[in-house]
């Protein structure tokens, strides 16, 4: 039986996913929504089935297994909920949510329905993330310092905080869940950020660096920084301190440098495809165990960038809220 896909969400990351679904023995996509219904279409046209405005229209009408939730983080209202009361499987993209309260009522929905859940932090399925993780077995970490130096995102609504969050909670929400994933949970964090280059940019409200001190519960410490006034890419990735080890993580490679040699690894596996291909093995075996993310780790995952929110307004520490 093939696995019966609907979208929430149509633009760039969605249609990302339907590639790499497309790809995937039988999958059928069968519903499109979206607000903007014409993009809805769009899809409905090169994959067949059908194109909605309204998510509970899709729910009401369509029999799905599953479906994918990418939409900006500002747009999560009821969609999880509405899709875990109907039975059908969840992935949905980061982040989550603006609000832990809005992540919390779909959790409680997403565990009372036992659906399978997914949400899409591609890194932890690169091929060079498991060797991380099997190197630093045994091993002090030290440190962490993590980045995302970058441009500015075309997306209109990524440029208003209301919308996106900002780039810690929209973007460089990847670097802090790759450390979480790799070293351990963050229990405080104290943040700055502010608007420097970007004033010509217009209705742009995010601030444009960014930089954020955390503490580990291990006892571990780091500093994730970023910035979207760049002119081009610069850096995205994660090092990682031991005492005789230091790994440069990025999507594409992984570096370890030792006392006497540096050992490079590039990765094999596309994060993106894989995660879908886990999904769907995860939806037709009915095994919650096979997802490196569920629901309630990316929950985590958000209560730590919106600490970093709360701490630049407050200007002081700030214990990341637990479950």
């Amino acid at each position: 039986m093939a696995v019966r896909v609907g979208f929430i969400g149509s633009g760039g990351i969605a249609r990302l996913h339907m590639q790499n679904l497309s790809r995937i023995e039988d999958v059928e996509l069968v519903a499109f929504c979206d607000t903007a219904v014409e993009r809805a279409k769009e899809c409905a046209n090169q994959y067949g089935g059908r194109a909605y405005d309204s998510h509970a229209h899709m729910f009401e009408r369509e029999e799905l297994d599953a479906v994918y939730i990418c939409i900006p983080p500002g747009a999560h209202t009821d969609q999880e909920v509405m899709a875990a009361q109907a039975n059908v499987h969840i992935f949905a993209e980061k982040p989550i949510a603006l609000s832990l309260d809005v992540a919390h009522r779909a959790l409680d929905a997403i565990k009372s329905a036992g659906v399978i859940n997914s949400v899409g932090y591609h890194f932890r399925y690169l091929d060079t993330t498991d060797i991380v993780k099997e190197r630093l077995s045994g091993q002090t970490v030290g440190m962490v310092l993590g980045y995302w130096m970058g441009g500015l995102p075309g997306t209109p609504w990524w440029r208003r905080m209301e919308q996106s969050g900002g780039q810690i909670v929209e973007q460089t929400t990847h670097i802090f869940d790759l450390a979480r994933y790799t070293v351990g949970e963050i229990t405080h964090v104290c943040a700055a950020a502010s608007l420097r280059a970007l004033h010509d940019v217009p209705n742009l409200d995010v601030p444009d660096v960014g930089a954020v001190l955390i503490w580990f519960e291990n006892g571990a410490i780091g500093c994730i920084s970023n910035t979207c006034m760049l002119r081009r890419g610069y850096r995205v990735g994660l090092d990682i301190f031991c005492r005789d080890m230091v790994i440069e993580h990025s999507s594409g490679s992984v570096r370890f440098i030792y006392p006497q040699r540096v050992e490079e690894i590039s990765a094999a596996r596309n994060g993106h495809a894989y995660e879908s291909e886990i999904f769907i093995k995860a939806v037709r075996e009915r095994d919650q165990s096979l997802i490196r993310c569920d629901y309630e780790d990316a929950v985590r995952t958000l209560a730590v960038t919106l600490a970093a929110n709360e701490s630049i307004q407050k200007g002081e520490r700030v214990e990341v809220a637990r479950l």
